[in-house]
């Protein structure tokens, strides 16, 4: 949360300068208080881990958020039960006579599929297109991410020749923007995918920029200018054991996998879990709800403000 100061104070512009938040007696006067709305697609096959992990993080917050999820209606989960999607989640046909601050499309374990090939792909297309009219701020992560960029811009994802795995050191590339603020130069995040986007394809788009990536992981964070739209490439939402869980499960499944990178002490299964990204993913999560939906979406839902696209998106099936 900002700091609330003299408009006129000295320090005001050395907080400035140094990408700390203040906020000056006039703005915080004309702020109204009301909770957040967010709206949660959760494409993940285990509902419940997903749920509990995104929530962790986003409640902790001094601000008040209330949240739903939303579940594809032409795709049905195969890990969770009929009852439980019906009682605990919302389709579009619902969604649609609502408005909210902020939207999460969660990552999905179908990478290695075309994207046109992914069963529910016209229906989350229609989610998207929505979100253009209906939600202030959009968070992607990981195949969320790929799958963002390649229908409102047309980026491709690429395989690689083995999985992306563990945790890797990241440094942040843009300095002074709001969404990394109070990180350090070089922090850690979690990796888990087999596609991924290449570097050129974003520095070659005007309407895109590269906020955060890894020598050795790759690109981490990209924004569209505007910072409606946020792209995640790695799971900041991930929890101390989910790595290891994927590990094993591929393990007891015959797949080839190698050991998650930085992830255990030493390197080795034995000597246990070396949890080192909580810190930098709970500030991820908070920076993006206070600067990009708090600070930013107006009081009324009502009066938020439609962003037309400048073009047709790539994937434009779904309005023919």
């Amino acid at each position: 949360m900002p700091v609330k100061i003299s408009e006129s104070l000295p320090a005001r512009k050395i907080l400035e300068d140094e990408n700390i938040f203040v906020m000056t007696e006039k703005r915080a006067s004309s702020q109204d208080i009301r909770p957040l709305r967010l709206l949660i697609l959760n494409l993940m096959p285990l509902k419940t881990s997903t749920e509990t992990s995104l929530l962790r993080r986003l409640s902790n917050t001094p601000l008040q958020i209330e949240v739903d999820f939303l579940r594809t209606a032409t795709y049905t989960a195969k890990h969770a039960s009929q009852e439980y999607l019906q009682e605990f989640y919302i389709t579009l046909e619902k969604a649609k006579q609502l408005k909210y601050d902020g939207l999460i499309i969660t990552g999905a374990p179908i990478e290695t599929l075309e994207f046109e090939d992914v069963e529910y792909w016209l229906e989350l297309c229609e989610i998207m297109k929505w979100a253009e009219e209906h939600v202030y701020s959009t968070l992607f992560l990981c195949w969320g991410a790929q799958a963002g960029l390649f229908y409102h811009y047309g980026i491709q994802k690429h395989p690689i020749d083995k999985k992306m795995f563990g945790v890797f050191d990241h440094e942040v590339s843009k300095k002074h923007t709001p969404l990394l603020r109070g990180f350090d130069d070089i922090f850690k995040a979690p990796h888990s995918r087999h596609t991924e986007v290449k570097r050129e394809d974003i520095l070659n788009h005007k309407d895109l920029e590269i906020l955060s990536e890894s020598d050795e992981a790759g690109l981490y964070i990209v924004a569209s200018t505007d910072m409606r739209k946020v792209f995640v490439f790695g799971h900041p939402e991930y929890e101390k054991h989910t790595l290891d869980g994927e590990y094993l499960r591929d393990i007891k499944k015959g797949l080839p996998i190698e050991m998650p990178k930085n992830y255990y002490k030493d390197n080795d299964v034995e000597k246990g879990i070396l949890v080192s990204w909580f810190s930098h993913a709970q500030l991820l999560y908070n920076n993006w709800l206070n600067y990009y939906v708090y600070q930013t979406t107006p009081f009324n839902l009502e009066l938020l403000p439609s962003e037309k696209p400048k073009k047709v998106p790539y994937y434009s099936s779904i309005k023919k």
